[in-house]
């Protein structure tokens, strides 16, 4: 546990009572649990075999405490079989639920500022504790009781010193990378229909540049769609990659569709690393804004010089006022009662957390947010701010 953090308070296990399954994970399983003294609140279960990551993910919550657009740890726990840890319960779902209730699985302009503002916060916050998030997409976007989002899922996340003036040399924005002939990328037609984006989980790559005081990481990390030309080169990363899959995530809000998205992993990476996002209609802002983070050499984009304070900067954002962020009281979306009521019977005593676990050995599944599948009796309409 990192030495300027206080321990998470202890929750004893025997007192926990899932209420339901909110879904699964590379690292671990989320339960809505009901605990005597802290109400109801979502409950992250890792087995043993991940504890590295896990406690890495605790210690990383531990730092977090009273940001609006982030969680707070509320207690953890564990046993000779498992480790848990509980954050606040996000009754909205995800991004990216949220934009498929749409009538075009698309955001309004107006929307995408407000969202992107609070993520944009969130990240700032995240990377001035010298913490690179590394896995920014829709499903990690949560909505909150007051329709404030928060981010979720740190285990990908790194500990990175503050950068330093460097020598490495990156592919400018019209080159395509020296390596891509040989390992055999050829361009292919778009993929245009949105699918579960794999989760790559952090592998050390060969033959990269190692850098003084940890200034950047070489792991090979994040989800498929979103990863940054830097990481899928090996070449070295840090902060600059969460612009990047900003970038990517706006451009999603705006046409439905991830900009780089092929019909598998190398199509995807050839895409990432040699071709320019496509824009509909005539320029504004907001796609000039997506442009300028979705440079492929990071050492250009939008936010690596002076971080969150460029991207405020920017014209999309022009008379936002980022203080008062928190101080709006109708969001673009709030959560109905009928999504924040617990209706779930516990007469039988809920969910057995450890008897769930003794009979699930199979890996887990990737983590899936409420289904898609299921028909929407209406739309949801924003409104506008």
């Amino acid at each position: 546990m990192d030495g300027t953090t206080k321990p998470p308070p202890a929750l004893d296990l025997n007192n926990l009572r899932a209420i339901k399954l909110l879904g699964k994970g590379a690292l671990g399983t989320v339960f809505l649990v009901r605990h005597n003294s802290l109400d109801s609140f979502a409950l992250k279960v890792v087995e043993k075999s991940s504890l590295h990551r896990a406690h890495h993910e605790i210690s990383v919550l531990s730092r977090l405490q009273n940001h609006p657009f982030l969680p707070s740890l509320l207690g953890s726990s564990e046993n000779q079989e498992i480790i848990c840890w509980a954050i606040p319960y996000c009754p909205g779902g995800d991004l990216n639920v949220l934009r498929y209730r749409q009538a075009d699985h698309v955001f309004s302009p107006a929307v995408i500022r407000f969202y992107l503002a609070e993520i944009i916060c969130a990240l700032e916050h995240l990377h001035k504790q010298g913490i690179v998030y590394r896995d920014l997409k829709p499903e990690n976007i949560l909505v909150q009781q007051s329709g404030h989002v928060t981010l979720t899922d740190f285990d990908l996340s790194r500990t990175l010193t503050p950068r330093k003036a460097s020598t490495l040399q990156f592919f400018s924005d019209h080159e395509e990378e020296p390596s891509l002939k040989k390992k055999g990328f050829n361009n292919t037609k778009k993929g245009l229909k949105k699918a579960k984006s794999a989760r790559v989980s952090p592998v050390s790559r060969r033959n990269t540049i190692e850098f003084p005081n940890n200034e950047r990481s070489n792991s090979f990390v994040g989800t498929e769609e979103y990863m940054a030309p830097e990481i899928i080169t090996g070449a070295g990363h840090e902060f600059a990659v969460d612009w990047w899959a900003l970038g990517v995530l706006c451009y999603e809000m705006l046409y439905g569709r991830t900009p780089f998205k092929g019909n598998n992993r190398k199509e995807t990476f050839h895409k990432i690393l040699a071709m320019q996002p496509e824009f509909v209609g005539k320029p504004d802002s907001l796609t000039d804004l997506i442009g300028k983070l979705l440079k492929k050499d990071p050492t250009r984009r939008l936010g690596y010089q002076r971080g969150a304070s460029e991207i405020k900067e920017h014209e999309f954002f022009r008379g936002l006022k980022w203080d008062l962020l928190t101080e709006v009281l109708r969001p673009p979306f709030l959560p109905s009662r009928d999504e924040t009521e617990i209706t779930e019977e516990l007469g039988n005593g809920g969910i057995d957390i450890m008897d769930y676990f003794q009979k699930l050995r199979a890996p887990p599944s990737p983590l899936r947010s409420p289904s898609l599948d299921e028909p929407e009796e209406h739309s949801i309409s924003f409104t506008e701010f």
